[in-house]
């Protein structure tokens, strides 16, 4: 039997890279209070290409470089994660744009297609007439903290460079 080093030929990325495909077990808590608002611990490792604007940038540019097995810390103030809040986004709208079997409430995140795609905003408050919504993207003005390990790093194929994203594995466009 022959052993192969798979550490010749040059297609094997060892850092995070630019057009690489990294895995990683990430928990993301707020800076403020400690809470954690997002990990994947325990479950599927979260998979992503670099550079083609899937993660936020500063989650990007802080994972530059890290090799396989490594942890990063790191905290990302607003400017580099979702953007301040901008009270402008707070806008009411008449209740007759929502379907009327809707059964809305405040709190409540809803979706909706826009002419620059899809949108979500939050329900701040209903009225009789209108409701009020938010378009702040729900961590915008929150400065986050991610403790985010590598579990594999690949290079992407030229699919997944020309689609812009990871493909799964088996993961075929139709």
């Amino acid at each position: 039997m022959y052993w192969i080093s798979t550490r010749s030929g040059g297609s094997v990325v060892s850092v995070v890279e630019q057009n690489s495909v990294v895995s990683v077990n990430y928990t993301g808590t707020f800076s403020d209070s400690g809470e954690i608002f997002d990990t994947n611990i325990g479950g599927e490792p979260l998979v992503f290409l670099v550079g083609h604007g899937n993660m936020i940038e500063g989650f990007e540019q802080e994972m530059l470089g890290a090799a396989i097995g490594e942890t990063r810390q790191f905290t990302l103030t607003p400017e580099r994660a979702y953007g301040h809040r901008d009270d402008a986004a707070v806008q009411p709208i008449p209740k007759s744009q929502f379907p009327e079997s809707m059964e809305l409430e405040a709190g409540m995140v809803l979706g909706a297609q826009s002419d620059q795609g899809p949108i979500q905003f939050s329900v701040v408050e209903v009225g009789d007439d209108f409701v009020t919504v938010d378009f702040n993207h729900q961590m915008a003005g929150h400065t986050l903290h991610f403790s985010v390990e590598v579990v594999a790093v690949r290079e992407a194929t030229s699919d997944e460079q020309a689609h812009g994203h990871a493909h799964g594995p088996g993961h075929h466009h139709h």
